[in-house]
């Protein structure tokens, strides 16, 4: 008989056989899931995202650690973050996480009284669904369509 935690560990295992690609999701492309969920984005520089590909969890960016949590954003609030926090900046990446999946998640106003997802334990690997870059053009970063 399987305990709750892992009935749910055996469940997650069995969605991401079923719907994603053999392919690393820390380097892969956005997949498609067949059941709603929610996406939540992590924005990294080059060198953070290399740490947390080579070690496979992170607690996050200096000013996560600062703040004591692992800033996320909505697909809507994404654009906002990449302006105020990233403005000019090359060499970014955008990491796709399942926001129904995560332990220890917090929805908490932040700018402008939106509610901002708030990851209280370190980010890891197996939390990742896709990441790619995000280039920078000469109107500002493109981000292309998130879900």
């Amino acid at each position: 008989m399987l305990s709750g935690r892992s009935k749910a560990w055996a469940k997650r295992l069995a969605r991401s056989i079923a719907v994603r690609p053999d392919e690393s999701r820390l380097t892969g492309t956005p997949t498609h899931r067949k059941e709603p969920f929610m996406l939540v984005y992590k924005i990294f520089r080059t060198p953070e995202m290399e740490a947390f590909t080579k070690v496979g969890r992170t607690a996050g960016a200096p000013v996560d650690l600062a703040d004591g949590y692992v800033h996320l954003s909505t697909a809507k609030q994404v654009a906002e973050t990449l302006s105020r926090h990233f403005a000019g900046e090359t060499g970014l990446w955008l990491l796709a996480l399942e926001a129904d999946t995560l332990s220890d998640l917090k929805w908490e106003p932040s700018r402008g009284g939106d509610l901002f997802p708030h990851l209280y334990r370190d980010l890891m690997a197996a939390d990742v669904l896709w990441s790619r870059e995000i280039p920078l053009r000469p109107q500002g970063h493109e981000i292309g369509e998130l879900e």
